[in-house]
């Protein structure tokens, strides 16, 4: 069987991604703090890039709207907008170590105090406490020590053991691993743990959960027995507040068992906590909105964001030098040009999405979270005529300042949630009143999820049962069983 060879014409259209086109894209997903990185490496890296000088935000507020305002006007303004910054440009987050979840779920059936270290003294010296607050807990610790009456070798193993102990306060290698690794004998690395578990905070040095309860009893002696059986025995119970469990197979009344829980609740599981050190995250917004005159105000926030510009000079020499050296520097010319023009492209498209967010939430930025609308990519990508991809990746770990508080851009996008008269609710504003009836709730007989759907539908809020235990589980809260306070 021959073969027929023939050659054809076939036309396409076929999108390149051009290194440029690369670059472009990844300006447009990355973070503040990443551009800010990656601008102060291209400054390093090409020669024609320089640094020139921006107006701040404040400056382009007064350009834009001083013909409107009177000089004391101006004045109050910018103090509040001040203000409202300082108040909530950083936010922190929770640690999530599982091995420390359960206590703190634990820990939610009492409005105790989180940290035992507290202790009354003479208001001209500071405490311990509050010099803590001025390094790390491995700084605070060895303050402690270099107080005390110890020789040379004694401070060195105990360093080697402060050393050996992280943020959240806990011994992560054993006494024998310490001591056979700096040549030290076990004794003194035994006598030195012993040294700082009688340190503030109390609990730290501990090597597990149950050893960090125990140091804080004996801090405050409250040792009598009950309390340290539960510990020991009870854990589990105590995180699913089964206390007729404790109360059968220690033989107890549950009214004494619920007694010596409420000390165990007084106890701080994480002892290095209070430092700051372990869960201190901070936001600077991408963009601000104001509400000036009576109008809504987008504005970007490029302070400490370099401001690029081409060198006049070398843009000069360019057209003098001639071979390798005119090429080099066509290429960094353009490099240069392509950076500037992408990182202008990446600030206005930032801004666009932002004005149309601020036009379609009017009613979240006026009166908060309750008020915001269902919304999805797609709305604000028919906005302004972009893919639902490129606003993905503008909303991507960037941060808007408002009245409200300082919100990541994704977080206006939510599912809708049917409501009885047709209309309906964004997904964020459920959460929120679903957090609200459950702070409302009587602590003693906690709202079951079903009870929470009935409330939900006499408002013609419609939502199933399933739906309101993923909001609720979203939102942190424990399910009923575990929020029942029985004192």
């Amino acid at each position: 069987m021959a073969l027929d060879l023939k050659q054809s014409l076939k036309l396409s259209q076929q999108l390149l991604m051009t290194p440029q086109l690369q670059q472009a894209i990844k300006l447009l997903q990355l973070s503040r703090l990443e551009l800010e990185e990656f601008v102060t490496q291209q400054l390093a890296e090409n020669p024609v890039l320089e640094e020139g000088v921006t107006e701040s935000m404040e400056e382009r507020i007064s350009v834009e709207r001083e013909r409107e305002r009177t000089e004391d006007q101006v004045v109050n303004e910018r103090m509040s907008e001040a203000a409202s910054i300082v108040d909530n440009v950083s936010g922190e987050s929770q640690p999530a170590d599982m091995d420390w979840e359960t206590f703190n779920r634990m820990q939610d059936f009492n409005n105790a105090p989180t940290s035992s270290s507290k202790r009354d003294g003479d208001d001209e010296f500071p405490s311990h406490e509050n010099l803590s607050r001025a390094g790390t807990l491995q700084d605070y610790l060895m303050s402690q020590i270099g107080e005390m009456d110890l020789n040379d070798e004694e401070k060195s193993a105990a360093g080697l053991v402060i050393g050996n102990i992280d943020d959240r306060g806990y011994l992560q290698a054993s006494i024998e691993e310490i001591a056979e690794k700096d040549g030290i004998s076990l004794d003194l690395i035994e006598d030195m743990l012993d040294v700082v578990q009688h340190l503030d905070p109390n609990g730290v040095g501990a090597r597990d959960l149950k050893e960090c309860l125990n140091l804080q009893l004996r801090a405050g002696r409250l040792k009598n027995g009950v309390v340290e059986k539960i510990i020991e025995n009870h854990l589990v119970e105590l995180e699913t507040r089964n206390f007729q469990a404790i109360a059968k197979a220690m033989k107890l009344p549950l009214e004494t068992v619920i007694e010596n829980v409420q000390i165990i609740a007084e106890l701080e599981p994480i002892p290095g906590r209070q430092f700051g050190g372990l869960d201190a995250q901070y936001v600077v917004p991408d963009v601000y909105v104001f509400k000036v005159a009576g109008e809504w105000i987008v504005t970007l926030n490029d302070e400490g964001l370099p401001h690029l510009k081409v060198s006049k000079m070398y843009e000069k020499m360019a057209g003098k030098v001639g071979g390798q050296n005119k090429d080099y520097l066509n290429d960094k010319l353009k490099s240069a040009q392509w950076l500037i023009k992408s990182i202008q492209q990446r600030q206005k498209t930032i801004l666009r999405v932002t004005e149309k967010l601020v036009e379609r939430q009017k009613d979240f930025f006026e009166r908060g979270v309750e008020y915001l609308k269902p919304m999805v990519l797609r709305d604000i990508a028919d906005d302004i005529g972009m893919h639902e991809s490129t606003i993905s990746r503008v909303t991507s770990n960037k941060y808007v300042h408002t009245p409200q508080g300082i919100f990541e851009l994704k977080y206006f996008f939510n599912s809708s949630v049917s409501m009885s008269s047709g209309d309906s609710l964004a997904s964020a504003s459920v959460k929120k009143i679903i957090s609200d009836i459950i702070g409302k709730e009587d602590p003693r007989h906690p709202l079951a999820d079903q009870r929470i759907v009935e409330i939900l539908e006499e408002r013609g809020i419609q939502l199933a049962r399933r739906t309101v235990a993923k909001y609720r589980e979203q939102l942190g809260i424990l399910p009923s069983s575990k929020r029942k306070k029985y004192y």
